[in-house]
């Protein structure tokens, strides 16, 4: 397989293009090596190293059985990089590319642009970026770094909103390096197939996205840290490239989260594409603004078998939240979607924000449920504070917007359920850090609802600690915190 290596050397020695070769991180074929000082860069901070660098990339492209593009320890700065297939970019403890001011590449047409907003429908207005590639890598420990140059809403000319941009890319590698003030997002990648993430950190928690994984499928993250301050690691699927591709085979393992104001783990909301065979283990969400744990299907996508297992969450203001919406915004403007087959198992959730009590909700639309979801020792600890009044609330359908804010204040302190079918909890807890009068689970328009051997906290002024309203076939067992039978209302 012809695979090129992009390396940022610790060491800084200057080595030939046409002579050195190397072990390529990954890959047992010794590749040549092509030193970006050879070149014409010159790390040195000040002067713009992009003609260089594009110009090893290129030549490292072309090479015959792959090779290694190398940065030596040093700051490279630069406008927009070009990626070509078989090229991998291993960027080396003292190196850094790092985002000059302005001069970057305009973003180009897209005719699909009105389906998605225009940071999801360019890819050129980028530090780095590339498309239509296969067989690339970033590697490493150095750095990628916006150096606060990247910008984080409307451009203008010259300017870039990306740290990485990738489109249609098969055989992608992230190992080692560090993306930070990435504007926009640290990384944008759209039809993506065969990609394996590891020991990857993304700090944009000042800028706005951390890595926007769209229409890609064979996705494998590890050992990361991402945070940010919109979505943190988040799975989309628009129709910027015209199309949408197949996104299953999804594995994202022993990794930490946390977005500042928006979602940690997210599906969508662009969802015009499927989603299938996704699952999460071993993860640690720090903050969420929004949603822990968010699927959302707005667009007619399908979302099926998706599994959490083994999840930590603490400031999140809505911990757990799946909803069927029906924006459709993708060709046709689609109906609702479907989510089925969702089993999460456990989580543990404490020290959550409440920014208006945003209850852990599943919700679908009249006559479009949301189906199939088992939560199992998911354990919660939610702020309270509200009155028994509450429980009365009726939030709106809001059946075109996807935040979980949206809703206001929910009749239930631990979960509230709408338009649902076969849900199971079962060994689940919930309690609250300051007293509550609304039940710990209430369900309106549900069947099959099975609240299994739970432990929920009563609050005093409570009438009943599970409700279900214009429901069929659901049951409820399982005790107080005091060791009281469960408290169930019907009608």
């Amino acid at each position: 397989m012809k695979r090129t290596l992009i390396a940022l050397s610790a060491a800084g020695g200057l080595l030939a293009a046409s002579a050195t070769t190397a072990l390529a991180v990954g890959h047992p074929a010794a590749t040549r090596v092509f030193n970006v000082k050879s070149y014409g860069a010159t790390g040195n901070g000040s002067t713009i190293d992009t003609a260089a660098i594009n110009k090893a990339i290129a030549a490292a492209s072309a090479a015959s059985g792959g090779g290694t593009v190398e940065f030596p320890a040093g700051k490279y700065k630069s406008v927009s990089i070009h990626l070509r297939s078989n090229v991998d970019i291993q960027l080396d403890a003292g190196a850094t590319i790092t985002a000059a001011s302005s001069g970057f590449d305009a973003a180009e047409p897209n005719s699909f642009s009105q389906y998605q907003d225009f940071g999801h429908s360019h890819f050129h207005d980028a530090l780095i970026w590339g498309e239509n590639l296969t067989n690339v890598a970033f590697t490493g420990s150095g750095t990628i770094d916006g150096a606060g140059n990247l910008k984080t809403g409307n451009i203008s000319s010259g300017q870039a909103d990306k740290a990485v941009s990738l489109a249609v890319v098969d055989g992608l590698t992230f190992s080692g390096i560090t993306i930070k003030n990435g504007g926009h997002f640290g990384i944008l990648l759209n039809g993506g197939n065969h990609v394996t993430v590891d020991h990857l950190t993304i700090s944009t928690a000042s800028d706005r996205d951390g890595f926007n994984v769209i229409n890609t499928a064979n996705f494998t993250v590890t050992n990361s840290n991402i945070a940010s301050s919109d979505d943190a690691l988040v799975f989309k699927s628009d129709f910027a490239l015209g199309r949408t591709y197949p996104s299953t085979n999804i594995n994202v393992s022993n990794t930490t989260v946390s977005s500042t104001g928006n979602n940690a783990l997210q599906f969508g909301s662009e969802t015009c594409g499927d989603f299938s065979d996704a699952h999460f283990s071993h993860i640690t969400i720090n903050e969420a603004g929004k949603a822990g744990i968010g699927i959302v299907s707005m667009d007619g996508a399908h979302i099926s078998n998706i599994t959490y297992d083994n999840i930590t969450m603490t400031r999140a203001a809505t911990p757990i939240y799946i909803k069927i919406g029906s924006r459709g915004r993708c060709p046709g403007h689609p109906g609702a979607g479907t989510i089925s087959g969702v089993s999460i198992t456990g989580v543990t959730g404490t020290n959550l924000s409440d920014n208006g009590s945003f209850t852990s909700t599943i919700t679908g639309l009249p006559g479009h449920p949301v189906t199939g979801v088992t939560l199992t020792n998911v354990n919660l600890t939610v702020p309270g504070g509200d009155p028994a009044s509450d429980a009365s609330i009726n939030p709106p359908e809001k059946p075109t917007t996807y935040a979980p804010r949206d809703y206001g204040t929910r009749p239930a302190y631990g979960w509230w359920l709408r338009h649902v079918g076969n849900i199971t909890f079962q060994n689940d807890q919930v309690g609250f850090a300051k007293n509550d009068g609304r039940p710990a689970f209430l369900t309106t328009d549900g069947s099959a609802v099975k609240v299994n051997n739970v432990v929920v906290q009563s609050g005093s002024g409570s009438p009943y600690d599970v409700g279900f309203f214009s429901s069929s076939g659901s049951s409820a067992t399982g005790k107080s915190t005091t060791g009281a039978a469960l408290r169930v209302k019907t009608g």
